[in-house]
């Protein structure tokens, strides 16, 4: 003879579909109620979805230096700038005429509020050296540009040129009123925006 405690007692809601499904989602709250995320040593954290990195910013330069050399564009990519990361700029130059000297491009990216000191991201050509650029040729020169982290500012303006490190001459712009500069041999090449 079967005792009372031996019986199977049904779920006070039933024993039909509905009231299996009722008890699932009831066990499903409650379960999930009651994760937290572990903490870090810095404390506990909230997951923070990373932005899309933004489309390529491509600029149309025509830029002239000393009728040796011409910016024809840049591209910066991503098309914004993140605190703590680097964004890859690619100038694309026209050669105009042979270059006697080993010029070095010089790359200042300065605050576009103006309140914090300029990045100086100097260096020579990395495809070769300016003086074996051949006149016609098309040259591609690739760089990163390291943006430090807790930098706070809403962009920065990337101005660029042609310098002797020997003689400490910038290479002379020759359009200076078709193309956008600071009267120094320095060309404005784009402003990026910075942070989210």
């Amino acid at each position: 003879m079967a005792r009372a405690s031996d019986e199977a007692v049904p779920f006070r809601g039933g024993t039909g579909y509905a009231s299996r499904m009722r008890l699932g989602l009831l066990f499903a709250l409650a379960f999930t109620s009651c994760i937290i995320q572990a903490p870090t040593q810095e404390g506990t954290k909230t997951a923070v979805p990373k932005a899309a990195a933004a489309p390529p910013v491509e600029v149309k330069s025509g830029a002239n230096f000393g009728d040796k050399v011409e910016l024809v564009q840049a591209t910066l990519t991503p098309g914004r700038a993140m605190p703590g990361e680097s964004f890859h700029v690619t100038f694309l130059f026209r050669v105009l005429d042979t270059i006697d000297r080993e010029y070095m491009i010089f790359v200042h990216v300065e605050d576009a509020e103006g309140r914090v000191d300029r990045l100086n991201v100097d260096h020579a050509p990395r495809a070769k050296p300016v003086s074996q650029w051949q006149k016609g040729e098309l040259v591609r020169d690739d760089f990163d540009v390291p943006v430090p982290p807790g930098m706070a500012v809403h962009g920065l303006n990337l101005i660029m040129g042609l310098w002797d490190p020997r003689t400490d001459e910038r290479m002379p712009l020759k359009n200076r009123d078709q193309v956008r500069n600071d009267g120094r041999d320095r060309v404005f090449v784009a402003t990026i925006p910075v942070g989210n």
